[in-house]
């Protein structure tokens, strides 16, 4: 056993004598740059380090990210906060981690951080306030992956649904299936609807005329009925109906009724609403109006003299078919 021993104590001093000469040889590979020193060796120790650094702030912030996950009674937006607030804390520790190993001075960054702070201040101001806007989103939890929105800009409106929400941008999901990057300062500024903030429970209007001299009554029971056959529309609450106005051509009214999935949209439900009113009306009688105005024209010279002229002609017209 001791001879063994001796044995392999002489071949682990003969690898590390071998370790040894590899970076000295590697050390006399270098370079001076001011006061600093740099070998072949520190750059390869530098390399390895921010490796490692890397790998291990991958591996922290998936267990942290997981344990988050495990503990009950966190909703979807308290989990995306803790995701994001893990993964800056994790990166920053992995930061400062790296810095002390490898011995750099952190006055080095002064430099750096000046002009970093500078290019914030002039050209990264709306990258710092998407950001911040962000973490405000995700701490007052007034919109949350999941809600339907809709969201004004100008004279557009986006409507879909929350994918995620980024520290840049969120993602929204129309449902066409195009995928809008909304970055997160918009919905700081812009007007913002959320149809499921406290409530998924949703009305859809859909304004419909019908002529004058129709039965309002029979035509409230029509579009009940209507609203009513749509398997979306919800029974409590139930449908409702309207009388808008009196307007110049037509009876207007509108029916509308509840539904408890907007992000299925409410192009379909009016769509099936106004299919069903038509054939209910057409079964019954109720007209749907045209455009209609009624002309008055005062008495004056001009309109006897016209309305002679038209006589006249009516009357050679009636004599040259008589002559023949």
């Amino acid at each position: 056993m001791n001879s063994a021993s001796r044995h392999i104590n002489a071949h682990l001093q003969q690898i590390n004598a071998q370790l040894h000469d590899w970076v000295d040889t590697l050390d006399d590979i270098s370079i001076d740059v001011g006061k600093y020193h740099i070998s072949l060796a520190n750059a390869i120790w530098m390399v390895l380090v921010v490796i490692a650094a890397l790998a291990g702030a991958r591996v922290a912030g998936s267990l942290l990210r997981r344990l988050l996950r495990r503990i009950k009674g966190l909703d979807v937006t308290q989990i995306t906060l803790g995701d994001k607030l893990i993964t800056l804390t994790v990166w920053t520790f992995a930061f400062f981690a790296t810095v002390d190993t490898l011995g750099i001075s952190l006055t080095a960054f002064t430099v750096f951080s000046g002009a970093l702070g500078l290019a914030v201040g002039f050209g990264l101001q709306t990258t710092a306030g998407n950001m911040i806007a962000g973490i405000i989103l995700l701490l007052d939890r007034s919109i949350k992956p999941g809600d339907v929105i809709a969201v004004t800009s100008g004279s557009t409106t986006t409507m879909g649904v929350v994918n995620r929400i980024g520290l840049r941008a969120i993602s929204v999901s129309t449902l066409d299936n195009r995928e809008y990057l909304i970055p997160n300062q918009n919905l700081m500024t812009s007007q913002v609807e959320n149809w499921s903030y406290s409530s998924r429970i949703v009305a859809v209007s859909i304004p419909i005329s019908v002529a004058y001299g129709s039965d309002i009554d029979l035509v409230e029971d029509l579009l009940l009925e209507a609203a009513a056959a749509v398997p979306r529309a919800l029974a409590d609450p139930p449908p409702y109906v309207l009388l808008s106005s009196l307007g110049p051509s037509a009876i207007e009214m509108s029916v509308g009724c509840w539904i408890i999935d907007p992000e299925n949209g409410i192009g379909a439900i009016r769509s099936e609403v106004l299919k069903n009113a038509w054939h209910l009306f057409r079964e019954r009688g109720v007209e749907i109006p045209y455009p209609q105005q009624d002309v008055h024209l005062r008495d004056s010279d001009g309109i006897r003299r016209l309305a002679q002229s038209l006589l006249g002609r009516e009357g050679g017209a009636d004599g040259g078919v008589e002559g023949v």
